[in-house]
């Protein structure tokens, strides 16, 4: 064999395992969504990235749907629950302002609850 035949051989293989890494690779990018946005799921989604190679990527267009369509600060509504502009944390404050807002708001809700009974 001539050197061109070898060179053939070579620049075929290496074709294949490109394209061999580039489908794993774009596997994983739902997983790789989910992963950033702390889905609570993402475990799963990336154990079916896996399953959609062995099912001819049936289910791959799905698995970026469900990664997609969650977001860290509203869930899968996609948006932030009303009236909360700040993160958990920084509304929080420190305990103990925690605490007597806990507090007082415990002790309105069984002053309403005895004003009902009433």
């Amino acid at each position: 064999m001539d050197i061109l035949s070898y060179f053939a051989l070579g620049l075929i293989l290496f074709v294949i395992l490109v394209l061999a890494y580039g489908m794993i690779a774009i596997h994983d990018i739902p997983y790789l969504i989910a992963k950033k946005r702390n889905h609570p799921h993402q475990d799963a989604i990336h154990t079916a990235g896996w399953v959609s190679l062995f099912t001819l990527h049936a289910i791959w267009p799905f698995l970026w749907i469900w990664a997609t369509s969650y977001h860290p600060e509203g869930g899968y509504a996609g948006r932030p629950p009303a009236g909360a502009s700040k993160p958990p944390e920084e509304a929080a404050g420190n305990r103990e302002d925690r605490l007597s807002r806990l507090e007082t708001r415990l002790a309105e809700l069984e002053q309403t609850d005895k004003n009902r009974k009433s």
